[in-house]
């Protein structure tokens, strides 16, 4: 038997899948914002990127999508959908290696033709670079910048790439605070479902979805 708080995240589900249902529900909202926290979805764009954008439309939230340039060139209609339902859109590299592993020329063309495709998609140039796996070093660094990108990791982990169920991907977004940033995936079943919750739980605490700042790389007002 389902609890009743699963409930949201099955009409969202519902929702991306038939594109009839209709939620009645007014979407979680902090009366004050006291504070900003970054959601960030890996890996897109991908057919799993519409639900996903419906589910944080209609939760109020805005996120940062951080797109493989393989996926932006094969996905070009998901990237215009991100940017149109006012989400963010930053580089995660165009094929996803170890880019610690690779030489200067092969890391640079990895970030240059991930920002030509995001761009000729309709994303916009990005200014945020979240590098795959989170590993970096100092030639990494050096490429990004290069670019004029700000890189960014993660403060909270959802582990949703580890097979974490929707409830530890609720408690992780639980644990996020003021300027911080959670690690999620555009392909995960169960980060999809977590939506509605991880909207209710950052309201109740006075917590805003907020944009990246490439200058501090924070959480701060959109």
């Amino acid at each position: 038997m389902r609890s009743a708080r699963t409930l949201p995240a099955l009409a969202a589900v519902a929702l991306a899948a038939t594109g009839t249902l209709t939620l009645h529900a007014t979407p979680a909202r902090a009366a004050t914002c006291n504070g900003y926290v970054g959601l960030t979805y890996d890996d897109g764009p991908s057919g799993n990127t519409p639900a996903l954008l419906n589910a944080l439309k209609q939760n109020g939230l805005r996120a940062t999508m951080f797109n493989e340039g393989q996926y932006a060139a094969a996905y070009p209609a998901q990237v215009k959908a991100q940017v149109a339902a006012g989400m963010w859109v930053g580089n995660h590299s165009y094929t996803h290696p170890h880019l610690t592993q690779l030489t200067q020329a092969q890391i640079d063309s990895e970030l240059s033709r991930t920002q030509s495709a995001v761009a000729a998609a309709g994303g916009g140039t990005p200014k945020l670079f979240r590098p795959p796996y989170g590993e970096t070093n100092a030639t990494v660094k050096t490429v990004a910048a290069k670019y004029g990108l700000t890189q960014i990791i993660w403060d909270v982990d959802s582990q949703d790439w580890n097979g974490a169920g929707t409830d530890a991907i609720v408690a992780a977004a639980g644990r996020l605070t003021g300027g911080q940033i959670i690690l999620m995936h555009d392909w995960a079943a169960n980060t999809l479902a977590a939506v509605p919750r991880i909207a209710q739980g950052l309201a109740a605490r006075g917590l805003c979805a907020g944009q990246i700042s490439p200058t501090t790389g924070r959480a701060v007002a959109p």
